[in-house]
């Protein structure tokens, strides 16, 4: 594929967020061309077009490249409501675009004031995407706030404000003490247990942890609520002893992997989504194994578990500044909405909760250009803003 020089400056602006809306609208001419003419491009082709890879790993490429083969050839008229603002970690926004050219074409296209909105704005407080933030809660009951950028030492730990790691314990601990990290909403935070385990906590979770395990014996930290991803220290490495996550009426027992626990206080279900190695998830009396790329759904009203193959992406890729939301009703991904924005939604039009809706939003993204493009696409008629309360109709 050749390019002029002109179209890939723009599409180097585009990626970086610095485009003028008349630039947006060449960039949205320039696709609407090419997806005409010869369908999606690859990541190959886009790399062409780019001629060099900014900001983007190969890690990033891979996982654009699944996202465009997974996309369907043709839609149907009523999928509008599909729409796709795509930047897997650091990628190119560009790649979004190609994704979602197709599927609103005749929405986009045909309208003089069709940009994108791409170019950051100054936006009031209570608007800004969430950070990094957390209460540190001690044995003794005393509280630290940990705030991004600034700094804590303590005999068994140390913080930089986005997370915190605790030390190998060297003296062979007899007694296990418990702190607990509580992640508000507009929050999220990294911790790395003693044993080396990692842990992702998302925005509302807490978690109950040792903060030095018994050499030998299963070490077991407590999900009290939330969401939490875990890449977990072999057993291997701990003189076999497994590792335990308890939460609201579960417990996965571990042997070495990396797995997702999603269990908000104000869902009807938990979830424990498995990416890689074992494990083997205790309800009652039921003991369910996991593989890899599965999903076990527990309603939490009647103990029904049920395990079905997904796409781990789409459940994991919260952690890393992306929001995935497939065929979710808009009641539902407001609650995902009002966790990250410390916000709270109202429904003016109650027929709107149940609108389906099928896609991609970055974490970085205000509010307010979030909820522009879900009104842009019909999704909802309106919206107001009134300190932390979102009025939609």
């Amino acid at each position: 594929m050749q390019h002029d020089t002109h179209i890939q400056k723009i599409l180097k602006k585009f990626i970086l967020n610095q485009c003028s809306e008349k630039e947006v609208d060449e960039v949205v001419q320039y696709v609407q061309d090419l997806t005409d003419s010869t369908g999606l491009p690859t990541v190959e082709e886009v790399l062409a077009i780019l001629d060099e890879k900014p900001m983007m790993t190969e890690q990033d490429a891979i996982r654009i490249q699944n996202t465009i083969l997974a996309t369907p050839q043709k839609q149907p008229k009523t999928s509008k409501n599909k729409f796709y603002f795509i930047k897997y970690a650091a990628a190119a926004i560009f790649v979004g675009l190609l994704t979602m050219s197709y599927f609103f074409r005749d929405d986009i296209f045909n309208k003089p004031d069709s940009a994108i909105p791409v170019v950051i704005k100054q936006h009031p407080k209570s608007l800004e995407p969430g950070t990094d933030k957390a209460t540190l809660t001690l044995a003794n009951g005393s509280q630290i706030a940990l705030v991004n950028g600034t700094s804590l030492q303590t005999q068994n730990a140390k913080s930089n404000g986005a997370g915190i790691v605790y030390e190998a314990d060297e003296k062979n601990t007899a007694e296990v003490v418990y702190n607990y990290l509580t992640i508000p909403r507009g929050g999220k935070f990294f911790i790395k247990l003693s044993d080396g385990t990692q842990v992702w906590l998302n925005s509302e979770t807490k978690l109950k942890f040792p903060v030095a395990f018994i050499e030998g014996q299963t070490r077991e930290v407590e999900l009290v609520y939330g969401e939490a991803y875990f890449a977990v220290s072999p057993a291997v490495k701990h003189k076999g002893a497994h590792f335990k996550v308890l939460s609201n009426k579960q417990q996965v027992d571990v042997i070495g992997t990396e797995f997702n626990i999603k269990a908000y206080k104000d869902d009807a279900h938990s979830y424990t989504t498995l990416v890689e190695g074992k494990v083997a998830v205790n309800i009652g009396n039921k003991k369910l194994k996991l593989t890899p790329n599965q999903q076990l759904s527990l309603n939490t009203i009647t103990n029904n578990p049920v395990v079905k193959k997904i796409e781990v992406y789409s459940e994991i890729s919260w952690k890393e500044g992306v929001f995935t939301f497939e065929k979710i009703t808009l009641k539902d991904m407001v609650k995902v909405l009002s966790r990250w924005y410390d916000v709270d939604f109202i429904f003016k039009n109650k027929a709107i909760e149940n609108e389906i809706f099928d896609g991609v939003l970055r974490k970085t993204q205000t509010l307010d250009e979030i909820l522009k493009s879900i009104k842009y696409f019909k999704i909802i008629k309106n919206y107001e803003i009134k300190d932390k309360q979102v009025v939609l109709e």
